[in-house]
C-alpha cells in the first residue's frame, strides 16, 4: 500500500491509515463471502459512517467530515483494497449526500443529511432509465406539477442500493425535451407509489443490490424539489464529476490489492526450481502494472485537485481520470489473475472477484466511450 500513501500530508497519511485499517479488518475478510451470498452489509457501512465516511464531502456544520475531493479519492481507493463493491456503493452514497448539501436548502439539509452522514439512512442516485443510459438527457420519467405537489411517474434502471436505501435523488422531466427540461427531486423509500424490481443478477458488484426503482404516480410536496425547475441535469452532471472520481479511485484500490496479492503469491510459488518472483519476465509484468497504476493515480489526483479548486477544466479532467483509471484498474486486475495461473480463477483467492467488480467501472457513471466524447468535445469546441 505504500504506493497509495506517497506525497501526502500528515493529515492525509492519518486518514489513509484509519481507512486502511477499516478496509483490512471490516471488509477484506468477508468480501468473497458477501459476493457469493449477495449480502449487503449495511451494519458495516454504518461502522464506516462512524469514522466519518458517510458524509465525506458534506460540510462539518451539516454533520459531515468536510473533506476535499483530494482526500476523498484517497478514502475510496483505500476502502476498495478491502472490497471494491462496498467502496463503490459508499462513493455513490456520498455523491447523494454531497448533492443534498450543495443544492439543498436549510430545511432539506436538516431533514436528510444527519441520517445520510450516519448511514442510518442510505442514499441512491436515480438518473439512468431502461431507454436512457448514455443519453441521459433523453430520460422519460416525468414530474407533473399539481398545486403544491409533483407527481412522478417512470422507471429508473441499474440503481445501486435500491430497496435498501431510504433516500433517492431522482431526475425527472418537468419541461421541454432535452437537458433544460429536467429537474431533481428527493423521493423516500416509503412514499406511496414507490416500488422496486428484483435484485439484478450481475457479473460483479454482488455485495450491493442493484434494482429498478419504479415510480407509479408518486406524489411528493414541492419542497422535495432540489434546486429550481430545470436545474436537474446540471445538478446530476456536477454530482457525476465527483462520482466519476470515486469510481476511478475504487478501480485503483481494487487493482492495487490485486497487485499486492500477486507479489505475495509469486514470492511463495516455485516453478522449475526457482521462485516465480525471480523470473525477469514476471518482474517486468509487475513493473508495468505498478507503473500504470501510478500514472492513473496521478491523473485521478490531478482531477480531484481541479475539482477542489473549481478549475474550468475539471469536468474534462474527471472524464479523463475515470476513463484511464477504470481501464487501467481492470487491466491490472486481469493481469494479476493471469499471474496467479489456475489459482487466480478460483474464488477463494479473491482475484476473480476483483476482476468482476472492476469490469463494471468502465460502464457506470458514464461509459468510457462517453468519457471520450466529453474529452474530445473539450478539445475541439474552439475549432468549430
Amino acid at each position: 500500500m505504500s504506493a497509495v500513501t506517497t506525497t501526502l500530508t500528515e493529515d492525509q497519511l492519518a486518514l489513509a491509515e484509519v481507512t486502511l485499517d477499516f478496509a483490512q479488518e471490516q471488509l477484506a475478510p468477508h468480501a468473497v463471502l458477501w459476493d457469493q451470498t449477495k449480502h449487503f452489509p449495511v451494519d458495516v457501512i454504518r461502522r464506516a459512517a462512524s469514522l466519518g465516511l458517510g458524509g465525506v464531502y458534506v460540510r462539518e456544520e451539516h454533520g459531515g467530515s468536510g473533506l476535499s475531493r483530494t482526500d476523498g479519492v484517497l478514502v475510496f481507493e483505500t476502502l476498495a483494497t478491502g472490497c471494491p463493491s462496498i467502496a463503490a456503493y459508499l462513493s455513490i452514497h456520498n455523491m447523494v449526500a454531497w448533492m443534498l448539501d450543495r443544492y439543498g436548502d436549510d430545511a432539506q439539509r436538516a431533514r436528510w443529511l444527519p441520517g445520510l452522514c450516519s448511514a442510518d439512512v442510505l442514499g441512491s442516485y436515480c438518473l439512468t432509465e431502461p431507454g436512457a443510459g448514455s443519453d441521459a438527457a433523453a430520460l422519460r420519467t416525468r414530474a407533473e406539477r399539481q398545486g403544491d405537489h409533483y407527481v412522478l411517474t417512470g422507471v429508473k434502471q441499474f440503481i445501486s442500493g435500491a430497496g435498501a436505501a431510504g433516500v433517492y435523488v431522482v431526475m425527472a422531466r418537468t419541461g421541454e425535451p432535452g437537458p433544460a427540461g429536467i429537474s431533481a427531486f428527493v423521493v423516500e423509500r416509503d412514499d406511496p407509489g414507490v416500488s422496486f424490481g428484483p435484485n439484478e443478477q450481475k457479473m460483479g458488484w454482488n455485495a450491493q443490490p442493484t434494482r429498478q426503482v419504479v415510480l407509479d404516480g408518486v406524489r411528493v410536496p414541492a419542497d422535495r424539489r432540489l434546486g429550481a425547475e430545470g436545474d436537474g441535469f446540471r445538478i446530476a452532471m456536477n454530482g457525476l464529476n465527483g462520482g466519476r472520481l470515486g469510481i476511478a479511485a475504487c478501480s485503483l484500490g481494487g487493482a492495487q490489492s490485486a497487485l499486492d496479492r500477486s507479489l505475495s503469491y509469486l514470492a511463495t510459488r516455485e516453478a522449475f526450481g526457482t521462485r516465480l518472483l525471480d523470473a525477469q519476465a514476471l518482474q517486468f509484468r509487475l513493473a508495468d502494472m505498478a507503473t500504470e497504476l501510478a500514472a492513473a493515480r496521478a491523473l485521478v489526483r490531478q482531477a480531484a485537485e481541479a475539482l477542489d479548486t473549481r478549475d474550468p477544466l475539471a469536468p474534462r479532467l474527471c472524464a479523463m481520470a475515470k476513463r484511464f483509471a477504470t481501464d487501467t484498474g481492470y487491466a491490472v486486475a486481469d493481469a494479476a489473475l493471469q499471474l496467479h495461473g489456475g489459482y487466480g480463477y478460483l474464488s477463494e483467492y479473491g482475484i476473480e472477484k476483483i476482476v468482476r467488480d472492476l469490469r463494471v467501472h468502465q460502464i457506470l457513471e458514464g461509459t468510457n466511450e462517453v468519457m471520450r466524447v466529453i474529452v474530445a468535445r473539450g478539445l475541439t469546441e474552439n475549432l468549430r
